[in-house]
């Protein structure tokens, strides 16, 4: 699978659906299998628990609808044009949450004037920004991810040009930069490429949507380029579900719920896991990341072990990120 930050890649994104879930067997049939298709049908199961399931929380949902209402602002608007922030801890949902918001955006785009069939329309960009990234390390994601050839003594001016001329040819109107707290304001080569970032903001008649780990704490708003960024971008956080008040613990239930959905075991009786809902934040801190992997992989140990249900057992076993687990000690 080609990284997501390449065009092969976003366009292999945008062609991903919700796996097919596999039918579970009846009873009879189920028993009645071989050695060879119990292992088949095992597998179908367990791949498909490891598949990233998608679960629309309050924070992707605030994320995409603010940035749709942002873009369709934005493309009435030659001047003044705001952009996007996201910010939070790792494991929150960051990249999910901007990378869903691309998706919307081009599939909208999509139903209202179909893809051009030779490839002209590239109504969404993805880069990552590079770690002590410059001026000129911004400019080549964004060629590279267009497939744009350049030189390697090719000036930094020339790459840019060559970019904002493709940028509106093919009718770009998003542009995603994740990693954004890789930009360091306090180094020259932070500060350059920041007017590297605000130049291609003016220049591209796009919506642009930065997501980086706790941008503030990273000091991305200090000083004059600081202030002038908050002043151009909304910022919205992410961050682990909190636990205490009815409505905190209902939101955190519904995530639960809908993952318990999904699942294809014999023996697990609906609703088990909501009776778990307090371990089951105790042992991820709330973080939505933390908990798809502890509910999964719980399930494919069921399925490994022949039990067909999630106990208490299964989940104390997976060992978790590390982020979770210090919070679990």
């Amino acid at each position: 699978m080609p990284p997501l930050a390449s065009l092969d890649g976003w366009r292999a994104f945008m062609s991903q659906s919700m796996p097919e879930p596999p039918a579970l067997l009846p009873e009879e049939a189920w028993r009645g299998l071989s050695r060879v298709e119990r292992s088949v049908y095992d597998q179908a199961r367990t791949a498909y628990h490891d598949a990233l399931l998608l679960v629309s929380t309050p924070a992707i949902r605030q994320i995409t609808t603010t940035g749709m209402k942002l873009i369709a602002r934005n493309t009435r608007r030659q001047t003044g044009r705001k952009g996007l922030i996201v910010s939070g801890p790792s494991g929150t949902g960051k990249t999910t949450s901007v990378s869903q918001l691309g998706k919307r955006h081009q599939l909208k785009i999509e139903r209202t004037a179909p893809v051009d069939t030779s490839g002209e329309r590239i109504p969404v960009v993805y880069i990552v920004t590079p770690p002590a990234v410059k001026p000129r390390d911004l400019v080549i994601e964004l060629a590279a991810f267009l497939g744009l050839p350049y030189a390697y003594r090719e000036s930094p001016q020339v790459i840019t040009h060559n970019v904002i001329s493709i940028l509106h040819k093919v009718r770009c109107r998003l542009v995603i930069v994740d990693e954004i707290h890789n930009l360091d304001l306090t180094t020259r080569n932070g500060q350059d490429a920041s007017d590297q970032l605000k130049y291609l903001f003016e220049q591209i008649q796009a919506t642009f949507v930065y997501a980086g780990v706790n941008v503030t704490e990273n000091g991305l708003f200090s000083g004059l380029r600081g202030r002038q960024l908050a002043g151009r971008f909304i910022t919205l956080n992410t961050g682990p579900f909190e636990h205490d008040s009815p409505q905190q613990r209902e939101d955190w239930e519904r995530v639960v719920l809908t993952m318990e959905s999904t699942l294809r075991l014999h023996r697990h009786t609906p609703g088990t896991l909501r009776r778990h809902a307090s371990y089951l934040h105790k042992r991820t801190g709330g973080m939505i990341g933390s908990l798809d992997q502890l509910i999964y992989e719980a399930a494919n140990d069921a399925i490994s072990d022949g039990t067909e249900k999630i106990t208490k057992r299964h989940l104390e076993a997976v060992v978790l990120d590390t982020a979770a687990e210090e919070v679990r000690s």
